[in-house]
């Protein structure tokens, strides 16, 4: 769980210290500009933006029951963050799975991903979907739920 927080405090780290400058030399405005884009960036790496993680067998549990996709991501990815931005409200529908925070979903990705930990992976119907197209992701989610 450590690792999935060190991307965004370091950037608010980083932002305070950037921000200092400014204040001290008595431009608060740019300073406060400076840190709340900071702050910004750190919210958008963290793990707040994502639906709540579950553990992988649970997901796999419900997508057996209701046919709801599996996805497997990581904190700080740019490729996740695309595709959660993209999906929108949709998102929800979806099952979430922090491989940093779930060691059985970090094990089936690297399974289904030739040893390695590309996220994101989709689980659809028991198949593997590695770095899926959005616009697919929201036609499965679509599917599943008419």
């Amino acid at each position: 769980m450590r690792r999935a927080w060190t991307g965004p405090v370091l950037l608010l780290i980083a932002g305070a210290g950037a921000a200092t400058g400014p204040i001290v030399q008595g431009r608060t405005g740019k300073g406060v500009v400076l840190l709340l884009v900071f702050v910004l960036l750190a919210v958008l790496i963290s793990p707040l933006v994502f639906p709540r993680s579950v553990g992988a067998v649970e997901a796999q549990r419900r997508s057996a029951v209701d046919g709801r996709p599996v996805v497997f991501w990581r904190p700080g990815c740019a490729y996740c963050m695309r595709l959660r931005i993209r999906l929108g409200r949709k998102a929800r529908r979806l099952y979430w799975v922090d491989i940093w925070r779930d060691e059985d979903g970090a094990e089936l990705v690297r399974g289904v991903n030739d040893g390695n930990e590309t996220v994101p992976t989709l689980l659809v119907a028991g198949r593997a979907h590695t770095n899926p197209d959005p616009a697919w992701v929201r036609e499965q989610v679509a599917s599943v739920t008419r």
